[in-house]
């Protein structure tokens, strides 16, 4: 098998006769910087458009498709990033990955220039379209690049990009659309796509190569009508539409008969764009369920927390940003912990175990809050939490890349990315349902007709408007919210359980790459994987 030689060097996984590993080539560490800036870009995108939407919707009009700018992006990256990582297994990742932080800045650049509500929707879809290439070729390259053995520091490192972009995406935003214009929000990728598209042209190295197999455009249309149906039904379910309506339970047949359709094609294909049999590793199976329900419980977490500080504990949209701190400043050292050890040992099992503990007491801990709760409490509840998604984050990846042989490195990655995502997605439409739910419920109870009206049709107040308020009803309104987050904790640490059950059942099995100082078991960097069939 062939390997990746950065910079023209010796592959860095090469091991001289004396026993110890080469040092890596410094154009290794150019790649990785640029990898982690191309991260930061798809990362922050989601994250800094928030704070901007008001001034947008002011400028260009259309509050009615307010949740189409969001929702376009997240359905292009979705539906894209398992043809994105099938594309980059049969003509090379390098041009491929090159092709999507094109698409990504032009589609950022359109968006910064969009005149009305639609076409920014449309920008926006292409610019999630760019955006689902990149998370899956950084984690694909970075596979190529560096064996399973040595991956866990790097995978970190992308965990740290990924607090980065959390924390600082909303402050940014804010501080961009104040002070420069809300269109900034989307040039300020360009200077960052050029550095990276300039660094991974000039010093990235891998194998050119191209298949002579045709593209399966038949299971990537069925696989795209899927994902699309079932975003829609977690986007629009309890808002747009009831859950029991006939437009959502239309959606669902088509993704009942779609997804159906496409296993039976993908059984037949000569070159599925997701090859089924990648699901007969045990260990790829479990880790992406598990992946999918960490997805579901962060990001159900990171979307109600905020909701909750500003509400119940008076925060600012600022300072509830900076009050998840505790959270991912725990996530970003566990994952470089964990991910040193996991170098160092070739030992990975007990870490998504531990992990599941931590997720489901930081759950349950959250669930307890109510409206007495003070913010040095939440904190504490929020670093639990943080360490367990520290223990499993980037593990999920590491441990579906070893699962999978070399030439599928691509559909492998993206499918744990797609998982995790599609976790997300439903993890936000079904806990935001519970909590809607619940809001009411509280309202009605506490506020009689007045509260009824007041969240009809799943309406929330914005913590502005709260000062406005008569103190009986600010206060009803303080303990709806805290009654609905305490459903959303209480139902993810359901979640949470079952990530750690599924943990159990991981295999510990020897990663590819450099034998460990002193020694050990681990397999050379160019040996198949050793799976587990289910």
């Amino acid at each position: 098998m062939s390997q990746i030689q950065p910079g023209g060097e010796t592959p860095p996984t090469a091991v001289p006769p004396q026993g110890k590993p080469e040092r890596k080539p410094r154009s290794t560490g150019v790649v990785m910087l640029a990898l982690m800036i191309t991260m930061l870009l798809a990362m922050l995108d989601n994250m800094i458009v928030g704070t901007a939407m008001p001034t947008i919707v002011g400028d260009l009009g259309g509050l009615n498709h307010l949740s189409w700018v969001v929702t376009a992006y997240t359905l292009a990256t979705a539906a894209s990033t398992p043809i994105w990582g099938k594309l980059g297994d049969m003509y090379g990742r390098k041009g491929i990955f090159l092709t999507s932080i094109v698409i990504f800045l032009v589609g950022s650049v359109l968006s910064g220039l969009a005149q009305s509500m639609g076409q920014l929707i449309g920008f926006r879809a292409l610019q999630g379209l760019g955006a689902g290439g990149l998370v899956v070729g950084v984690m694909a390259i970075i596979g190529d690049l560096v064996p399973p053995r040595e991956r866990g520091k790097y995978q970190g490192m992308m965990a740290a990009v990924m607090g980065i972009a959390m924390i600082g995406g909303p402050l940014a935003g804010g501080t961009l659309t104040d002070h420069l214009g809300w269109r900034w929000i989307f040039y300020i990728n360009v200077p960052l796509g050029a550095i990276a598209l300039a660094a991974v042209t000039v010093v990235l190295h891998l194998p050119k190569k191209r298949t002579e197999a045709r593209i399966d455009y038949l299971g990537a249309g069925l696989l795209t009508v899927g994902i699309t149906a079932l975003v829609l039904i977690t986007t629009w379910g309890g808002t747009e539409y009831d859950w029991l309506s006939v437009q959502i339970f239309g959606l669902g047949a088509v993704a009942v008969a779609s997804v159906t359709a496409f296993l039976y094609v993908e059984r037949r294909a000569a070159e599925p764009v997701l090859p089924l049999h990648i699901f007969r590793s045990r260990n790829f199976s479990v880790i992406t369920f598990v992946g999918f329900l960490v997805g579901f419980v962060m990001f159900g977490a990171l979307t109600f927390l905020p909701l909750y500080q500003q509400t119940v504990q008076g925060a600012s949209a600022t300072n509830s940003g900076l009050l998840l701190l505790p959270m991912l400043l725990t996530m970003l050292l566990i994952s470089l912990v964990v991910g040193r050890i996991t170098s160092e040992t070739g030992k990975y099992r007990m870490f998504p175990i531990v992990g599941g503990v931590l997720l489901t007491a930081g759950m349950v801990l959250l669930g307890t809050m109510d409206t007495g709760t003070s913010r040095l409490t939440t904190g504490i509840y929020m670093a639990v939490l943080g360490a367990g998604m520290g223990f499993l984050m980037q593990l999920t990846m590491l441990i579906a890349q070893n699962s999978v042989e070399m030439k599928d490195m691509g559909v492998g990655s993206s499918s744990a990315t797609l998982f995790r995502t599609l976790g997300g997605s439903f993890g936000v439409a079904i806990l935001g349902a519970l909590f809607t739910h619940k809001v009411q419920d509280t309202m009605v109870e506490r506020a009689g007709d007045k509260g009824k009206a007041m969240t009809s049709g799943g309406a929330q107040l914005e913590p502005s408007q709260l000062d406005k308020l008569p103190t009986a009803v600010r206060d009803a309104y303080a303990h709806a919210v805290s009654d609905g987050t305490h459903q959303v904790f209480l139902w993810g640490s359901l979640a949470a359980l079952f990530a750690f059950a599924a943990s159990w059942f991981i295999k510990e099995l020897p990663l590819r790459g450099a034998e460990p100082k002193g020694g050990g078991d681990g397999a050379p960097a160019d040996r198949a994987p050793v799976t587990e069939s289910v």
